[in-house]
């Protein structure tokens, strides 16, 4: 059974992305649920859990309007592996190109990074101990003790008397106090550190697969001696070196591994973004590549189905991962999929177009908000930027009257937008506007900076 506090209710989640997107309350409310669901699935009773499986969400909605932020952050408030993959740049088997197995082994290596740097800050502590015993023995070695057994050993008995030795553990000490205070940073030692060089694996003959590949890749690394190399290097730069080496040395590799494949299986999420791009339809107006678009779908049916996906980290099955596809479906229709396709698709979300009120809330509202960003990069600068209230209402208008002429391209247009109104004071800090300035944007400046945007017809150049 999994604790219930460490899974937020579907009320709970909704509030979440609240903090990040606007508006798209019908959306946010199915990933909530499919997220939930996956709670549910895991304290049900045993017999069933495998019998349960995701209700994969397609979303439709056309570009900028956060279908991607949504499974994003759905993914970052679950604490769960997420890879985004564009449908588009896959081809059929048999061709060369990235295979749709790929995106599995994708999410299988961010599980495997999220496990890995879990259970590294668990031994944070103790592998800073053992850093600083290697700093110390570099900057002052210890003294080996005096053999007094009468037994000879093989070694030159060393002469440091009891004195000697009480002196130099006194001195070690006040050492380790200064390099625990970073008061050594700066000095300078020798240390020895893993050299990362893997010789490249050449294929003569027939082609291979990328998991193949991978594996041998593995197999010729772990099979050859672990080199090290010496670099002189400041206490402080030691510190970071080291530190990554410890930690994994005390971490058990084969755990990380089924951990991180349990972890994919249960929790993964894939995001399959321009799935439009694949459907039938798409042919029709647009042409495009050679490769089978139909063929593509055939080989997605049965990763989100359910399959075994072999990975350099073992076998992954699919069954429980959740899918979420997305596609502004601009000149095919979800119907254009194949059907086997769509059945496993059953939730759709159709995402609203941004109204001139959301443009504000989206400038406003959210904890990475662009003007909380812009404000964040020149407070670094010591300069103090503001915004009045009409002002943000102008950049909302002005922001929604150029997707209505121009191209629709959703919340993107505010970059556009607002790089052009602040990219001259962007420029003049510090030289010009120093640190302790105060920058109030005012509906005026905003009308005046950006009057070239408006007037101008051809606007192809501000089209991201």
């Amino acid at each position: 059974m999994i604790d219930n506090n460490s899974y937020l209710t579907p009320r709970q989640i909704v509030e979440e992305l609240d903090k990040y997107i606007i508006g798209q309350h019908e959306a946010k409310r199915n990933v909530a649920i499919a997220l939930r669901n996956r709670w549910r699935r895991m304290n049900a009773a045993p017999e069933l859990q495998k019998e349960i499986v995701p209700n994969n969400i397609l979303m439709i909605g056309a570009t900028g309007v956060g279908k991607t932020e949504i499974a994003r952050r759905l993914a970052k408030v679950a604490d769960a592996p997420f890879t985004k993959v564009e449908a588009s740049k896959f081809t059929e088997v048999g061709y060369v190109g990235r295979d749709v197995e790929s995106m599995v082994r994708d999410l299988v290596e961010q599980s495997v990074n999220m496990v890995k740097a879990r259970k590294k800050e668990a031994v944070k502590a103790k592998a800073a101990q053992s850093v600083e015993d290697i700093i110390l023995d570099a900057l002052i070695p210890p003294l080996k003790k005096t053999n007094t057994s009468g037994i000879f050993t093989g070694e030159v008995p060393s002469s440091s008397s009891d004195e000697e030795q009480e002196l130099n553990e006194r001195t070690r000490e006040k050492f380790r106090e200064k390099i625990k205070s970073g008061e050594l940073d700066e000095r300078k030692i020798e240390i020895n550190v893993s050299s990362t060089n893997t010789p490249g694996v050449g294929v003569i003959g027939g082609g291979m697969d990328e998991v193949s590949m991978m594996n041998i890749q593995e197999m010729i690394s772990g099979m050859l001696p672990k080199k090290t190399k010496k670099r002189k290097v400041t206490i402080g730069e030691a510190r970071q070196l080291l530190l990554e080496e410890e930690a994994a040395k005390l971490i058990d590799m084969d755990e990380v591994k089924e951990e991180a494949i349990r972890k994919a299986e249960n929790t993964g999420i894939i995001f399959i973004d321009e799935i439009d791009k694949i459907a039938s339809g798409a042919r029709k107006n647009g042409g495009g590549p050679d490769v089978s678009r139909e063929g593509v779908q055939r080989d997605l049916l049965p990763i989100v189905e359910g399959s075994s996906v072999n990975t350099k980290y073992g076998v992954i099955q699919t069954d429980h991962i959740l899918f979420v596809a997305a596609g502004a479906f601009h000149i095919s229709k979800p119907s254009d999929l194949i059907p086997e396709l769509q059945g496993r698709f059953p939730i759709r979300v159709e995402l609203n177009s941004l109204t001139k009120e959301d443009f504000y809330r989206i400038l406003k509202e959210p904890k990475n908000a662009l003007t909380k960003q812009y404000q964040a990069m020149l407070s670094a600068e010591g300069v103090e930027l503001s915004f009045m209230e009409d002002a943000l209402e102008k950049i909302a208008e002005i922001a929604f009257n150029l997707n209505a002429e121009v191209e629709n391209i959703g919340a993107r247009r505010l970059h556009t937008v607002m790089s052009h109104l602040l990219n001259e004071i962007m420029f003049d800090v510090p030289e010009k506007i120093g640190p302790n300035a105060k920058v109030l944007i005012t509906k005026e400046m905003v009308s005046e900076r950006l009057s070239g945007l408006v007037k101008n017809q051809d606007l192809s150049q501000y089209i991201l």
